[in-house]
């Protein structure tokens, strides 16, 4: 079983990573699907987690897609974490043409990377722990920038959403979507997350401001291999 790290010392193993798909509407615009009336959600299995950022898997490119998580515990979301949810973009789009499942393109080995989580209860108390900031930088160029107050369906709603249909289990992983600015991965090239708490959203131009003066609670870097 495949497992991921909190506070940088403690292993937890998921028993399964809950997905939420087109969460941002400038995302959804930017694939050219239509904005759903309900919550998407499927599932990745634990095998699907990796430490590694690959490019290819069998033979086919991989797209990545930077996420803001959440890790489970006793009935909440207990710690935040960043993510990349890898897609194998043009079978999916095969896929979702026959209205089959997206899994041969979203839950296959390696389709799911977590930098560190950190604990919610560890976290400047002043701050509004409802807003986070997240960013993804490729070679030290912003390629995505998200926000949990951009986001169509909240945290809160995401959790009691799923929790509908489905138990949360101790050491569940939810990931909330992705915003704009998707592409593929190429290999050789250096994956930044980062992550920051407090920041209130009023534009992009002001985020990206907000974020240059303000500490992240997470950094993290992998070579795309």
């Amino acid at each position: 079983m495949q497992h991921i790290s909190l506070n940088r010392q403690l292993f937890i193993t998921p028993s399964k990573l809950v997905c939420i798909g087109r969460n941002y509407v400038e995302h959804i615009h930017e694939l050219g699907n239509d904005i759903p009336d309900d919550m998407v959600v499927f599932i990745k299995p634990n095998s699907a987690i990796n430490t590694q950022l690959n490019s290819v898997h069998l033979q086919q490119a991989l797209h990545y897609e930077a996420e803001l998580c959440f890790l489970v515990e006793n009935g909440q979301f207990s710690a935040v974490g960043l993510g990349f949810d890898l897609t194998k973009r043009h079978l999916q789009s095969q896929l979702k043409s026959k209205g089959l499942p997206w899994e041969r393109a979203k839950a296959f080995n390696g389709s799911a990377v977590f930098s560190d989580f950190v604990s919610i209860n560890q976290l400047d108390q002043g701050c509004d722990s409802h807003h986070w900031c997240f960013s993804l930088t490729i070679n030290g160029k912003l390629s995505q920038l998200g926000h949990s107050q951009l986001m169509i369906y909240s945290t809160s709603d995401i959790f009691s959403g799923i929790s509908d249909f489905l138990t949360l289990e101790n050491g569940d992983i939810v990931m909330t979507g992705t915003p704009k600015g998707v592409g593929e991965v190429v290999s050789g090239s250096i994956f930044e997350l980062t992550l920051w708490q407090g920041i209130e959203y009023q534009s992009e131009q002001q985020l990206i401001e907000d974020i240059a003066n303000t500490k992240p609670i997470i950094k993290q870097q992998w070579l795309a291999v």
